[in-house]
């Protein structure tokens, strides 16, 4: 198994191709439109096949789980590594699409079904955080979320109040948000940053997919913050994630169940 050292270095390696893949579409984006009604562009292709080349490269055992290009191994024959590679090439295309800077590639890498390195990285503001569960790193530097103690002072997000109201129950996120100090839709991959870095408290996000999730929950356990799903269980094996400051995580999840 490789370090966090060495997974860190190679997400960062991978960081000036993703860039200037975003630069050559941002404000001309050509949008397509997937069976669930889900958005794709081409950044997204050409930003998971790159990464994928280089995992293949550098880490040729265990496996490979696309957004857009499915399940896979990667070039070496099956070893019978537990080893799965985790990409969301543009987590928020509906942000890209738009232009709007909350939108992020995720990488993740599980091992036996666990969540154990993960990297948020934002190429538009250049900001990359990974994560190991023990600690996260903004651009290279210890991260840490925010001490907030009471929903009176903290700053709510999600990214979509419709999927909310679609998937779970909008009045009780509606009764957390009346509680909270400041209700944002600053959603997206780059909330979850927000979060890791000091600058929000919880995130809600009603409905997810494997590979939304799994790079987010060693970044944000790094930094000090608690995850799980809707409803308090493993993150890793659920379809929806809570985020928040510890001591504010047991108060949401009753709120929002209720």
């Amino acid at each position: 198994m490789f370090t966090f050292e060495e997974f860190s270095d190679f997400v960062r390696s991978l960081t000036p191709t993703i860039r200037e893949t975003v630069g050559k579409y941002i404000g001309h984006v050509r949008v397509e439109y997937k069976s669930d009604r889900s958005p794709v562009t081409l950044a997204d292709k050409e930003i998971e096949q790159y990464i994928v080349s280089q995992i293949e490269t550098r880490f040729p055992d265990g496996t490979i789980v696309g957004e857009e290009s499915g399940t896979h191994p990667a070039t070496s024959p099956d070893t019978g590594s537990q080893i799965e590679w985790i990409i969301d090439p543009i987590d928020g295309t509906k942000s890209f699409i738009h232009g709007v800077p909350l939108f992020a590639t995720l990488i993740g890498v599980m091992v036996g079904g666990k969540a154990v390195y993960g990297a948020i990285y934002n190429p538009l503001l250049d900001d990359l955080i990974v994560g190991d569960n023990r600690v996260a790193l903004w651009n290279g530097v210890p991260t840490r979320m925010r001490d907030c103690g009471s929903l009176a002072e903290a700053t709510l997000l999600t990214t979509d109040l419709l999927d909310i109201e679609l998937h779970r129950n909008l009045p009780s996120f509606l009764e957390l948000a009346r509680e909270c100090r400041l209700l944002r839709t600053w959603g997206d991959a780059y909330g979850y940053c927000l979060l890791a870095t000091g600058r929000a408290d919880i995130l809600v996000d009603p409905i997810m997919n494997r590979w939304d999730i799994a790079a987010l929950i060693p970044v944000i356990r790094g930094a000090g913050g608690t995850i799980t799903d809707y409803y308090g269980g493993e993150p890793e094996t659920g379809d929806s994630i809570i985020a928040s400051a510890p001591a504010l995580h047991e108060t949401a999840i009753a709120m929002l169940n209720k």
